[in-house]
C-alpha cells in the first residue's frame, strides 16, 4: 500500500496530486505565473479534505526536482521538505524532465509510437531551454542540459530519427526546427504532478528515497536576479 503526496512546481504550473498504489485519487492545478507560494498549501489540504484523509496517513511525499523555475522549485521543494520533517516521512524525488515524458505517453495526449524520440523543453528565456531526449521507453539518451537552440540544434538526431518536441519551451523553438519533416510538436503541453505517479511509485516500492536534510532543487543554471521594474 502506499498513498504519495505529489508537487510539481518547476514550471508556471503549481500542481498537487495525491496517489494511492499508482492511481491518482485527485489533483489540483493552476498554470500561472508567480502563483506558487500562493496556492500549494491551498491546493494540498483540499484534496486531503476531499479524500477524508490526515497529513498522517501520506506515506511519502514526492517532488518534482528539477530544472526549472528556480523560485518554483524552491517553493515545491522547500514545501515537500517541511512535511517530510513534520511527518517523518520519506522524501521521493524525480526530474521534471523525466516526468514530462510520462505525461505525453502514458497519458495518451499525442499519437506517440515506439520508434518516436520525446524531447521535452522547459523556457530558460530567451532561446534557452532546460532539455534532455529519451525514447519512449523513458530511456535518457541525450543528458539533461541548458542549450540555446538553432538551426543546427538536433540535426544529427533528426536525420534518423522522429522527435516530438513538447513543453513550454518547445514553442519557442518551433519556428526554428519545425520545418525539418522529423520534427513534431505537442502544443499547449502543461505540466501536472499526475505525471510524477508512476516514477514516484516506482522509487517508492524500491525505497529510493533522498536525504531530506541535504537534499536541493536541480537548478541546473545559477540564479540570476532580474532588475526590478520602475
Amino acid at each position: 500500500m502506499s498513498l504519495l503526496l505529489q508537487i510539481e512546481t518547476a514550471t508556471t504550473s503549481c500542481s498537487v496530486a495525491l496517489a494511492k498504489n499508482g492511481i491518482v485519487l485527485g489533483f489540483r492545478q493552476l498554470n500561472q505565473r508567480n502563483i506558487h507560494a500562493e496556492v500549494i498549501t491551498l491546493f494540498i489540504e483540499e484534496l486531503l479534505l476531499a479524500a477524508d484523509l490526515k497529513y498522517k496517513d501520506l506515506d511519502a511525499i514526492a517532488v518534482s526536482s528539477g530544472p526549472g523555475s528556480y523560485t518554483g522549485l524552491r517553493i515545491g521543494i522547500s514545501t515537500a521538505k517541511g512535511l517530510c520533517f513534520a511527518l517523518d516521512k520519506p522524501l521521493i524525488a524525480i526530474e521534471t524532465l523525466e516526468a514530462m515524458t510520462y505525461g505525453v505517453f502514458n497519458n495518451e495526449i499525442a499519437a506517440v509510437t515506439e520508434d518516436m524520440l520525446l524531447c521535452p523543453m522547459i523556457d530558460a528565456r530567451r532561446m534557452e531551454v532546460f532539455t534532455a531526449i529519451f525514447t519512449a521507453g523513458h530511456v535518457k539518451i541525450k543528458p539533461t542540459a541548458a542549450e540555446i537552440i538553432d538551426a543546427d540544434s538536433f540535426s544529427a538526431l533528426l536525420e534518423t530519427n522522429r522527435i516530438l518536441f513538447f513543453g513550454d519551451g518547445a514553442d519557442k523553438c518551433r519556428d526554428i526546427l519545425g520545418a525539418n519533416p522529423n520534427a513534431f510538436f505537442l502544443p499547449d503541453f502543461t505540466n501536472s504532478a499526475t505525471y510524477l505517479t508512476q516514477k514516484a511509485l516506482e522509487k517508492f516500492r524500491n525505497n529510493e528515497f533522498v536525504d531530506v536534510a541535504y537534499f536541493e532543487p536541480y537548478y541546473l543554471k545559477d540564479f540570476v536576479a532580474g532588475k526590478k521594474a520602475v
